[in-house]
């Protein structure tokens, strides 16, 4: 018997540490680690340990002969992977973990963002032999662990699971935690750096990108940033309202986000009470007359952003039906024209071996339809008082009622902390923000909206290294300023801590207990603070 690594992997390698064998790869420090869509187990180096069954955290893992049917194509893949990138290279050596720093009293750091690059910082930073360290985890928000909550496919619970190993790092001895505490707001950069010998920012890219097309500003027109996060429940936009009468929507951009929102868009009532989706949501989608929806791209089908785990996922549903034009698959390659077998040219291969046969599987009447176009550029979103269509370049016209921009996020701004105009990137070298004082960054914040939850373990690990090379190297000042707390303190600045956290959440899972559901999420936040800091030991100012 051998595992097969299936459709929810999330690159987090967690697999890979504990398995004894190396029988899992790309490793994150083999050269095709960046550019796999999933990692695979070799059947016949597999010793049937289970130990990655175990250690993966997201429920991806199963034993061949367990595999769920819904997951069945995965054991052939895992074996094909193998077959077709041949003899793996030899791992890299791993970089020195460095000397132990001397130092009387600990290394203070605050982490801003607890999303998941946030979290595998404060795990690298919290499990270090190289010195005695405290950490501190801030949000803005009153609910940790961002991307997994507030962006995640709802109905992809097996990949929310990740946060339990987020949560044990919460509680580890060298943890603390201040939920609900905005830079700029509560507190500055400035005066937060004073108090710590570092801060990490990693806050992600949380805002959508503009077309810069007209009728981009109508009612109908909106970003995957402001959608995702109203069927989410994010408390920033959980009062958005969105047209869901016309029969048609358009998603511009078709990564994996843009699968996802077609998914959500025409999945059916029960599809939707099983997923952890907002409750406003549940009722508008349950209720939503949309019966297709088109997924356009610029750029050819050979160059499609979705992965096909997302892709093969919606191609086993047998409530959609997924259009796909052969003319459109001109330029996919074939085994024959890959010049390269690694871990990127395997996944082009599959994606097109999918989309063919997608586009040779007969139709079925009645059903709802994703349909896949390729090669389409916005000149223009139609209507006078809302959206009613969209025009292309070709001159062609799609009518719709709601038109989505999938087209990537940007990072949004900080205060005293400087970074890219267009991307709102941090401008940095191996972490370190260049120009500032003891300043880094992690996750999507450093490296752009690319890469999967797992992608932000082997980034977070470059920072810290870094960070703890400085610390060695005496570059990083002692703190002089007043603790965080003496200053949220002064302010009347309300929080949350970890323990607060887990109060809502539990609050959130037996309220959808009751329902039915996996939970009811709370959406606004002066309830998620209300019910968080009756457990919270940080939640209320200790003077005035």
């Amino acid at each position: 018997m051998t595992y097969v690594i299936t459709q929810s992997c999330c690159n987090d390698s967690s697999c890979v540490e504990v398995c004894p064998v190396d029988c899992i790869h790309p490793a994150p420090d083999e050269a095709g680690f960046a550019s796999a869509e999933m990692l695979y187990i070799h059947p016949d180096e597999c010793i049937d340990c289970g130990a990655c069954e175990e250690a993966c955290p997201v429920n991806a893992i199963f034993p061949d002969d367990e595999v769920p049917e819904m997951f069945a194509a995965y054991t052939d893949i895992n074996a094909a992977f193998f077959e077709f990138t041949g003899e793996q290279e030899m791992p890299a050596p791993a970089p020195p973990r460095g000397a132990k720093i001397d130092g009387d009293t600990p290394l203070k750091v605050a982490v801003v963002g607890a999303g998941p690059a946030g979290w595998f910082v404060a795990d690298d930073l919290a499990t270090t032999r190289r010195c005695d360290v405290e950490i501190t985890v801030i949000d803005r928000l009153s609910t940790p662990y961002g991307l997994v909550r507030y962006g995640v496919a709802p109905d992809h619970l097996d990949t929310k699971e990740i946060v339990s190993g987020f949560a044990k790092t919460a509680r580890h001895r060298r943890v603390s935690t201040r939920y609900n505490i905005e830079i700029g707001r509560d507190i500055s950069h400035d005066e937060l750096l004073a108090a710590h010998h570092a801060v990490v920012y990693t806050t992600g890219a949380g805002e959508g990108r503009s077309l810069d097309v007209p009728g981009e500003e109508l009612p109908g027109s909106t970003s995957a940033a402001e959608l995702v996060g109203w069927y989410n429940g994010h408390p920033d936009r959980a009062a958005l309202t969105f047209p869901l009468t016309h029969e048609r929507a358009v998603v511009i951009g078709n990564g994996n986000v843009a699968l996802d929102l077609a998914r959500l868009l025409l999945a059916d009532a029960e599809a939707l009470v099983a997923s952890d989706l907002a409750d406003h949501a549940l009722v508008a989608l349950s209720a939503s007359d949309i019966r297709e929806v088109v997924v356009t791209a610029r750029r050819g089908a050979e160059h499609a952003a979705f992965t096909s785990p997302e892709l093969r996922a919606l191609a086993d549903d047998p409530a959609i039906d997924v259009v796909v034009d052969e003319a459109d698959l001109t330029g996919l390659p074939s085994e024959d024209d890959l010049t390269v077998r690694d871990a990127a040219a395997f996944a082009a291969l599959q994606k097109a071996d999918l989309l063919r046969d997608l586009a040779a599987r007969p139709r079925t009447p009645g059903a709802k339809r994703l349909v896949l176009r390729f090669g389409l550029t916005p000149t223009g979103i139609l209507g006078d008082d809302a959206v009613s269509g969209i025009r292309f370049d070709s001159g062609e016209e799609l009518e719709a009622g709601l038109v989505v921009r999938a087209t990537g996020y940007r990072s949004a701004a900080i205060a005293g902390v400087p970074a890219e105009e267009t991307t709102g990137r941090f401008d940095h070298e191996a972490g370190r923000l260049i120009g500032t004082r003891a300043t880094y960054t992690a996750g999507w914040a450093k490296r752009g909206p690319t890469g999967v939850i797992g992608t932000n373990r082997a980034c977070a690990a470059e920072t810290v290294r870094t960070l703890l090379d400085d610390h060695a190297a005496g570059r990083l000042a002692e703190p002089t300023g007043q603790s965080i707390d003496e200053i949220l303190d002064a302010r009347g600045a309300p929080r949350v801590d970890h323990a607060g956290w887990e109060m809502l959440d539990t609050h959130e899972r037996e309220s959808g207990k009751k329902a039915g559901r996996p939970r009811i999420k709370v959406t606004d936040r002066s309830e998620q603070v209300d019910i968080a800091t009756r457990a919270s030991s940080v939640a209320t100012p200790t003077s005035a």
